[in-house]
């Protein structure tokens, strides 16, 4: 028997949408191996009695597959402008059951015949369509912790600032990184052939993290001046590369005019609806950690009493953030905004949010922070994408951690490729590790082997690949603040092999970024004895094969194509633990 309460739909979501104007992509979610074929019965919503189009129907391709589901895809492109639809579905023993709006019904003429039976998408409106800047999917990014990339100008090194790179940073320790800094060292990032530039927190704050803001409208005085900061911009643009600010409107610091407001005057301070504040007068009492605390009177990020959770709802908070957005658009030509900690600030303040940004710039990209499933803000209308992370945690829990088998990989990565549209899932933003995780190397028990085979199947992925400052260079770090240690400028300390293969890997993404953003995926092998995997990339009549041996004894590998890059592949034929190679094929 099949099992029908398996079968799965929405219409108008990611099982049903425009990918481009007048094409459509619909999927279904059934049990796994529980049915045989499905077909697609769909026609103009007005003309099912005089031309029973169900009699048509569109067969229905057996696309990727979880523990637990199968999902099936098709894309159809039709000259009306409006979609009713159903599906046909064969179970194993070709019984066979109509499944539309109101469930599932023998697959029987009078049943096909009934216009409200079937799912609709009434109009297909272009200003509903979720569209993604183009220029994102051809984008490498590199993420700057600005306060240990560079230091650039000592003049503007805060008091107490240490000798660069004179120890592990410790929470409140500053080594005097700067904008100079990544302004003299452009020249690298044009090297690497990066073309996004990434920065965490640049505006006035009291960390040397900066995501206690104290005032958005102003660069940090440690890291330079709104001049400095423009000359910057100019500069990436003019060597084609965009530039994305990080900012927090989830909170502000404690240190901000707003908050100190609060503190002097309590209940009768004009900014004391900014807040969520549960009592006055505010207060709290100090904890183990410098960021933790307890009966704290108001609401705030996690437990920190010095970062307190700013009310969106409120209409001059609303309209002060909102022009800091556009600010930074209009006045400095940013490219991007990465949004700090963006799924606990409500829905209606970010679909303002994006309209303002979307008025300010064309094709402008709106990265979220969330690290969980995401699919109530990229419906379009908030954000462009979020920060990959449950998509990469995947790959890394099966290439590096060892937590779970390649097939739960597969299951996760496919899974999470389900949530999504694929023009989002295009532009998601993927990292191995960032300022707030410990860096890749790390996690891999510094085997350098291991990271290069991690990174090179990330690099495989649909999304858009991050770097995090010095992993070109095999720098490590544990969990923040070490992974936060100075960039490595000496040339004694950087390991050159890492640079030249990264290189290379940014190269191959950049150079076949159409493949790789909008190609099929097809898991041509995944061999849990052998503990290898064969990944193509497929599109149109082009092929990118990825070969990934994750056991710990080399294996013979017959590929096909021609080699684009490759670590611990031999001519003859040989791929040695952690090894994996890339090749292509017209």
């Amino acid at each position: 028997m099949m099992n029908t309460a398996a079968i799965n739909h929405r219409p108008d979501s990611e099982f049903a949408y425009l990918y481009q104007k007048n094409l459509m992509h619909i999927r279904l979610k059934t049990a796994k191996n529980d049915v045989k074929k499905v077909e697609l019965l769909h026609g103009d919503t007005y003309t099912l009695g005089d031309e029973k189009w169900y009699q048509t129907p569109l067969v229905m391709e057996k696309y990727l597959t979880t523990e637990q589901h199968d999902y099936w895809v098709v894309a159809t492109s039709e000259p009306y402008k409006r979609m009713a639809y159903g599906f046909k579905v064969t179970g194993l023993d070709d019984s066979e059951v109509f499944y539309g709006d109101h469930g599932c019904f023998p697959a029987d003429k009078q049943y096909l015949e009934m216009p409200n039976n079937y799912f609709r998408m009434p109009y297909f409106h272009e200003a509903d369509r979720f569209k993604a800047p183009t220029w994102v999917k051809n984008t490498v990014w590199y993420q700057i912790f600005p306060e240990r990339f560079a230091n650039g100008d000592q003049s503007n090194d805060p008091k107490g600032t240490l000798p660069w790179g004179s120890k592990n940073p410790d929470r409140q320790d500053f080594f005097g990184g700067d904008l100079q800094g990544v302004l003299n060292h452009l020249d690298h990032l044009t090297e690497l052939g990066i073309n996004g530039l990434y920065f965490c927190p640049i505006f006035k704050a009291h960390s040397n993290h900066k995501y206690d803001t104290i005032d958005y409208f102003e660069i940090d005085p440690d890291f330079g001046d709104k001049v400095l900061f423009k000359k910057l911009v100019e500069e990436c643009h003019q060597r084609g590369i965009k530039v994305m600010l990080d900012a927090v409107f989830n909170h502000m610091g404690d240190t901000s005019p707003q908050w100190q407001d609060v503190l002097q005057k309590g209940a009768a301070s004009k900014f004391a609806d900014w807040f969520h504040i549960n009592e006055f007068p505010v207060s709290y009492k100090e904890g183990a950690n410098f960021e933790d605390a307890y009966d704290i009177t108001y609401d705030v990020f996690a437990f920190t009493p010095h970062m307190p959770k700013l009310n969106t709802a409120n209409p001059e908070v609303k309209k002060y953030l909102l022009e800091i957005a556009e600010y930074w658009i209009k006045e400095f030509d940013i490219d991007a905004w990465r949004l700090d900690v963006a799924n606990e600030v409500d829905h209606a303040f970010w679909r303002e949010f994006r309209q303002v940004c979307d008025a300010a710039k064309d094709d402008f990209y709106i990265l979220g922070e969330i690290w969980h499933s995401s699919q109530s803000w990229l419906n379009g209308d908030e954000f462009t994408a979020v920060m990959n992370y449950a998509y990469t945690d995947a790959i890394s829990g099966a290439f590096v951690k060892k937590e779970i088998t390649l097939a739960k990989m597969v299951s996760e990565i496919n899974r999470q490729l389900m949530l999504y549209r694929d023009q989002t899932n295009q532009v998601q933003f993927n990292v191995l590790d960032s300022h707030d995780t410990p860096r890749i190397l790390t996690e891999a028990k510094n085997d350098k082997d291991l990271m290069k085979q991690v990174e090179a199947f990330t690099y495989l992925q649909p999304g858009v690949p991050c770097i995090y400052y010095g992993d070109e260079f095999a720098m490590t770090g544990k969990m923040d603040p070490d992974c936060r240690k100075c960039m490595v400028w000496e040339k004694s300390e950087q390991d050159l092999d890492m640079f030249d293969f990264f290189k290379k890997l940014v190269k191959f993404r950049r150079d076949f970024a159409e493949i790789l953003s909008a190609g099929q995926m097809v898991w041509e092998s995944v061999d849990l004895a052998k503990q290898q995997i064969v990944l193509v990339r497929k599109l149109a009549d082009k092929q990118i094969f990825g070969y990934f041996n994750l056991a710990e004894n080399e294996t013979t590998v017959n590929i096909k194509g021609e080699i684009i890059l490759s670590n611990g592949f031999r001519a003859d034929k040989k791929l040695g633990p952690k090894g994996f190679v890339i090749t292509k094929e017209n």
